[in-house]
């Protein structure tokens, strides 16, 4: 399934340029446009599933690959010491763009938040 206006599934049908991290049959990974974190990809199913509320069974391949492959892909970006990973899911979930993706956002702290750090 392939949703013409939607703008993720214009990336997968390379419509729209994305600096791309990973890409197989099944996902893609690629840098966000407006990163939250010095390292900030994307990790996307290439069929088009609107939210995890409309992800089933059948996207299982996609949706385990998408988290089996995060600690992979992060390490090739850099992210050595650990990194979040955030899906955002509807409305109240703060989902902007009606395409499963899962965030991977990592990268240096800032000095105040490891000097706050209680050891």
């Amino acid at each position: 399934m392939n949703d013409p206006n939607c703008i993720f599934c214009r990336i997968v049908r390379g419509e729209i340029p994305a600096k791309k991290v990973h890409e197989d049959e099944d996902i893609l990974a690629f840098h966000d446009v407006r990163p939250q974190a010095p390292v900030h990809f994307l990790v996307i199913p290439k069929e088009h599933v609107p939210t995890l509320y409309e992800a089933g069974m059948a996207q299982h391949r996609a949706l385990g690959k998408m988290l089996a492959l995060a600690g992979e892909l992060a390490r090739k970006e850099g992210l050595a010491d650990g990194f979040r990973t955030i899906v955002n899911t509807g409305r109240v979930g703060h989902q902007e763009v009606y395409h499963v993706h899962m965030h991977v956002l990592g990268g240096p702290e800032p000095l105040g938040s490891m000097l706050s750090r209680k050891t």
